[in-house]
């Protein structure tokens, strides 16, 4: 980034925030740890988003009108703004949905980032699993498919469980696990559309998450996230725990694997959350991503590591700056998520007893009395969360559950309903 008194340095906030309230959340941290550096930050997103974001048009110095998942939109809008003589210094993004225009406005623009190869193939779980095996890491076995004939195949050549899955989704939508090959035709079903999608060998073992920053174009993990996932079919994340409690060799492992993963699939600039399972045989790596971690992690891990800035850390390095080292965890954090049974909703018990906690950091409730609840099958069916702060990971584990079980949603039947 330029630094001199007539040109303070500008960031390019590529896709600004949707309006829900972890993704306002995160972009407005991203806003404000620019500004306390004197960085001048401008926002793109589609109107109607940069008009139901108005926390986070408020909080840039800018803003424009520029879909941020079409690429050649952005290009031709960067573009237009060299044109007239405008610059940044640094292109930012924060969904998967926009990583690449991201790239490709970095690389217009001349500024760090990923390259756009790279993150295409971190996007596609597909090709991410190909280039890892090709490297060297363990991958269960996957086959990108068009037809139920050609899953089938699959299962029939593979050992089994498995899992189906959209090629490119989010949220654990269409995310089912499949015993064999009766279970098929449900799955498939449960899938949101047409396109291609994957089947892969199901991985037996513990789930965690690596949640971390580059600096100098290194990966730096900052913590290794525990999660909680419901009962299959499906796979919807209940909790996690930040830091996971972990022997200190297991810990280095998944760090290790994680960052060597990393330098591999050539990515060196932003923010990542990996996905992992930790088995008997050792880690074995899942969905890579160069955004932030969902579901509230940001705020488990501003928690569990006093002080820290995670985009600050990001624009430290890019300034030049002294980046602060001491980034251990020293205390924990947990994420409950509610999954009440299904129905039509009543009245809900508790939740204000729940609000007054002294240790509770975050909490919300997304449905209101004579809403239907539907069965939990992907991450937007949760009912809401609550985000606690303590001293060990065991202790914040416990408290998130305990709170969590202490609301009581009051259902109708589902017949009623």
């Amino acid at each position: 980034m330029h630094t001199t008194p007539s040109a303070p340095p500008r960031l390019l906030l590529l896709g600004g925030a949707n309006p829900l309230p972890s993704s306002v959340d995160i972009v407005g941290l991203a806003l404000d740890q620019a500004r306390s550096r004197g960085i001048r930050t401008h926002v793109t997103h589609r109107a109607e988003m940069l008009a139901s974001t108005p926390r986070i048009t408020e909080r840039a110095d800018g803003a424009s009108a520029v879909d941020p998942e079409d690429a050649g939109a952005c290009l031709r809008w960067a573009r237009d703004r060299l044109a007239a003589g405008d610059r940044f210094d640094a292109v930012l993004g924060l969904r998967d949905t926009v990583l690449d225009a991201t790239a490709r406005t970095a690389s217009l623009l001349g500024v760090p980032g990923n390259e756009p190869a790279a993150v295409r193939r971190t996007r596609n779980k597909d090709a991410c699993r190909e280039a890892l095996t090709r490297a060297g890491f363990r991958q269960p076995a996957v086959r990108l498919c068009g037809t139920a004939d050609e899953a089938a195949a699959f299962l029939a050549e593979s050992a089994g469980p498995w899992v189906v899955k959209p090629r490119d989704g989010m949220g654990s939508v269409g995310v089912t696990k499949v015993n064999g090959p009766r279970e098929l035709p449900a799955a498939l079903g449960a899938l949101p559309d047409r396109s291609p999608f994957l089947v892969e060998e199901f991985v037996t073992g513990a789930e965690f998450s690596a949640e971390g920053v580059f600096l100098g174009g290194r990966p730096r993990v900052l913590a290794v996230t525990a999660k909680e996932l419901l009962p299959p079919p499906c796979f919807v994340e209940i909790g996690h725990v930040l830091p996971a409690e972990l022997p200190e060799a297991a810990r280095r492992e998944i760090e290790d694997r994680v960052c060597a993963a990393l330098t591999a699939l050539e990515l060196r600039f932003g923010v990542f959350h990996v996905e992992l399972w930790l088995t008997g045989d050792g880690v074995v790596l899942g969905e890579v991503h160069v955004r932030p971690g969902g579901d509230w992690l940001h705020s488990l891990l501003t928690y569990a590591v006093p002080g820290l800035e995670l985009f600050g850390l990001l624009y430290d390095d890019l300034l030049g700056r002294p980046v602060r080292q001491d980034l251990a965890p020293t205390r924990a954090a947990a994420v409950r998520f509610l999954a009440p049974a299904p129905g039509r909703l009543v009245r809900v018990r508790g939740w204000e007893e729940l609000l007054a906690h002294p240790a509770v950091l975050r909490a919300e409730l997304t449905v209101t009395p004579g809403t239907v609840l539907p069965p939990v099958r992907h991450s937007g069916d949760r009912a809401g969360f609550v985000v606690v702060g303590a001293d060990t990971p065991a202790g914040a584990r416990r408290l998130a559950e305990r709170l969590a079980a202490s609301v009581d949603f009051v259902v109708e039947p589902a017949r009623a309903a």
